[in-house]
């Protein structure tokens, strides 16, 4: 892809905007960048531009930067359907993701991962696949560093692992993964899409660049995730923690069992740190993506029992009472909650936030079953007590801190308090780790 001389918009300064409108700079493109933000709120993203030759359009954007440029690369934080991006698109010009753009420039055998929920927790594990079976790795995308910082370093690396989310994948052309991943599909981010459907097909275009020589890695458990199995190019691995499998991975008794060409690998689950039916799926998705580029399985093995817990999720804080607190921030959608409390018996829930516009229902047998009080902070606290709220004793708090103090009142000996908002942060947070912060800093106030 020629950049040199090209007239070339980056819309949105968030941290892949900077990474993206510095490598173009820098690649000899005519770069303009636009945000709605002044220069004042975006002083420290300008000053990591500095000495590139950009124009910056900020505070405002203007029709004819859209229209007049030859190419757009988009932020992830920007929708799809903002007007001017339509317009764009209307006058003929490409608009592309900025994941789009660094697979452009990598020829890396490439995993990429994606999924509502684990997806941080299986992109991580398998770069330590990579790296422990030799492999020069690169892990990034959603998680950690955008990956045109890869291509902006020069740096060789045998296997590439990113995490990609949906909103990276509104933009994508050419992006070809060898192996893809999508690990599961529950309600999430329907304050951005206007349908689960939209979500949902955002999320298969991780597949649409692939062919009949790369492979698929499904969660077959997942209907939602399964019944799109027939309709991709790539070679499709499923994996399963309830069945048996002739080609793929799956849980058999407390064996992760490998299959592949006629090649059979097992792993014992036995002193694997992650804990969870939740990470066990995560664990076999990851497991499959290095396999099938080649890890070893001794080296695998060792790789995932020396895997711990990731922050914010399923986080265990600290024992009170005999009762067990564990932070799981990042359950900012009611799947990923369905995943923690599968895990848990005489919970005590702590939950709500800004409400994400999907249904509570898929809550209400856990809840019912062994969620023992609910307690519920922020925006959703009202929506959440019409949907859940009879199901078991149920309770309003106006802070986190009045939360866990209640929680630490009302918990029995033996149970759990789980702080698993199934929410976004922002309506009282400045995003999800300052909650789990104030979640931790408040069970470390109890007294014991």
């Amino acid at each position: 892809m020629e950049l040199a001389g090209k007239k070339i918009l980056v819309v949105g300064l968030a941290r892949t905007g900077v990474a993206c409108a510095r490598f173009l700079a820098r690649s000899g493109a005519m770069v303009t960048v636009t945000d709605m933000r002044d220069a004042a709120a975006l002083e420290p993203q300008l000053a990591e531009l500095s000495g590139l030759e950009i124009r910056y359009v900020l505070g405002r954007h203007e029709e004819v930067d859209f229209t007049l440029a030859e190419l757009i690369v988009v932020s992830p934080g920007v929708p799809q359907e903002h007007p001017l991006l339509l317009a764009a698109r209307g006058a003929g010009v490409e608009v592309v993701s900025e994941i789009e753009l660094a697979s452009r420039f990598i020829s890396s055998p490439m995993v990429a991962i994606t999924g509502t929920n684990g997806k941080t927790t299986t992109t991580t594990i398998a770069g330590e696949l990579f790296r422990a079976s030799g492999f020069a790795t690169y892990v990034g995308g959603n998680i950690g560093d955008p990956l045109i910082e890869l291509v902006e370093s020069g740096e060789k690396v045998d296997r590439v692992v990113v995490e990609i989310s949906s909103f990276q994948m509104e933009w994508v052309e050419c992006f070809r993964p060898m192996v893809a991943a999508l690990l599961n599909l529950s309600e999430d981010h329907l304050d951005r899409y206007a349908t689960f459907q939209d979500y949902i097909d955002s999320k298969l275009r991780i597949f649409s660049g692939q062919t009949e020589e790369d492979f698929a890695v499904l969660n077959a458990d997942d209907p939602m995730v399964w019944q799109h199995a027939s309709t991709l190019r790539a070679r499709v691995f499923p994996f399963s923690r309830k069945m048996e499998l002739g080609e793929g991975i799956f849980c058999l008794g407390d064996v992760i069992v490998f299959r592949h060409d006629g090649v059979e690998a097992e792993f014992p689950v036995e002193g694997f740190r992650l804990k969870g039916v939740h990470n066990l799926e995560n664990i076999m998705a990851a497991l499959a993506c290095g396999l099938l580029l080649g890890c070893r399985p001794g080296e695998s093995l060792a790789a995932v029992r020396g895997f711990e817990s990731l922050h914010h999720r399923m986080e265990f804080v600290r024992s009170v009472g005999g009762v067990g607190y564990y932070e799981d921030s990042k359950a900012t959608n009611v799947g990923s909650v369905v995943k923690a409390l599968e895990s848990f018996r005489d919970i005590t829930l702590i939950a709500g936030g800004k409400d994400k516009g999907g249904s509570y229902a898929p809550l209400e047998p856990l809840v019912r079953e062994r969620v023992r009080h609910l307690i519920l902070i922020g925006e959703a606290a009202e929506r959440m007590e019409a949907e859940l709220g009879s199901l078991t004793d149920t309770r309003r708090a106006a802070t986190m801190e009045d939360a866990v103090r209640l929680a630490a009142e009302i918990s029995a000996p033996g149970g759990t308090v789980l702080m698993s908002p199934a929410c976004s942060s922002f309506d009282m947070f400045r995003d999800y780790e300052e909650r789990a912060q104030r979640f931790i800093a408040a069970v470390m106030e109890l007294q014991g």
